[in-house]
């Protein structure tokens, strides 16, 4: 079965990225064929400077590798290094209604959020449907705020086969219900767009601690006993516990004995720990980047192989 996923090159990865995508892919590319990108150009919608992004998308990559994509089991690249996904973005707007963009849920939160309404974030779905149809691709992983988007990729793909014969595959969601929205520091989904994330890879122990303690949490003294059902801190460690290990930190917030800072400072160490092979790997890409961008290369010249195949039939079928 092929999957598909990508991220933006918007910013620092974060645990949200991490739980929410990255280590599942680890996990699938161990059971299918997965292909990963970074989508730098969906990256547009909020960049404003060209080294930033460049940055940006090469640090995603390192972040990748680090935590275990593997690229002899990943096809692994960088979005823009496929052109074929913007012709086809072009051809599959002639298949989506205005009313279907518009009923975009996820747009209208980013613009209520205060980012710019442009073209480019209006029409972010048929660019997503473009990189999931362009592959044939099966499953596609997301979260709870992207369904919608693979609907509406469902929707549009089904237009174009009405019309000229069953190219696109009708691709499916896959939602991880127990890590599907993952809190920032202020209980709302973590997302660098709202500046409520905890970096996946802060620069020092001590930074992360500082990030932790940052999470918001009630006013109840020490002494008494803490509710950990809705608390930001619990949500946020519960990821890295198996169910032993949330029982006995329920147990913790019962016994009154430990306040919001001790569960600070256990996050922080949870993270750390989680991380330290990934820390180890980061440092070795850093050090060997030319290793890297041949990665990336490899796995653009696997992807656009795919990509030309399928536009030749696009193309003949439209008559282009």
């Amino acid at each position: 079965m092929r999957v598909l996923t990508g991220i933006q090159a918007s910013g620092k990865l974060h645990i949200g990225n991490y739980f929410g995508a990255m280590k599942p892919m680890v996990e699938l590319q161990e059971e299918h064929e997965l292909f990963t990108f970074i989508a730098n150009y969906h990256s547009l919608t909020t960049s404003k400077d060209a080294e930033t992004l460049k940055q940006y998308t090469i640090d995603a990559a390192v972040d990748y590798l680090s935590v275990g994509i593997d690229p002899q089991k990943t096809t692994f690249w960088v979005q823009s290094d496929v052109p074929e996904v913007l012709e086809l973005y072009w051809i599959l707007s002639k298949f989506t209604p205005m009313g279907l963009l518009e009923r975009a849920h996820s747009y209208k939160d980013k613009v209520a959020k205060g980012i710019a309404a442009n073209h480019a974030l209006f029409s972010y779905p048929v660019l997503m449907a473009a990189d999931i149809l362009l592959y044939d691709t099966q499953k596609v992983p997301v979260g709870k705020d992207q369904i919608q988007h693979v609907e509406m990729t469902r929707d549009i793909a089904t237009k174009f086969n009405n019309e000229y014969g069953e190219l696109f595959i009708l691709p499916e969601h896959m939602v991880q219900e127990e890590v599907a929205t993952i809190p920032g520091i202020d209980g709302q989904k973590m997302s660098k767009s709202y500046g409520n994330a905890i970096d996946l890879f802060m620069e020092s122990e001590k930074a992360l601690q500082k990030r932790c303690n940052k999470i918001i949490s009630s006013s109840t003294p020490l002494g008494e006993p803490l509710e950990w059902e809705g608390c930001h801190i619990y949500n946020l460690a519960a990821l890295f516990l198996d169910e032993e290990g949330k029982k006995e930190l329920q147990a913790r917030y019962k016994s009154g004995k430990e306040g919001y800072g001790h569960f600070k400072k256990y996050l922080k160490e949870l993270i750390w720990e989680e991380l330290e092979e990934a820390r180890e790997k980061r440092a070795y890409y850093l050090n060997h980047m030319d290793e890297v961008h041949d990665i990336l290369a490899h796995g653009a010249a696997k992807a656009r192989g795919i990509a030309q195949k399928k536009m030749e039939q696009v193309r003949e079928a439209i008559g282009l």
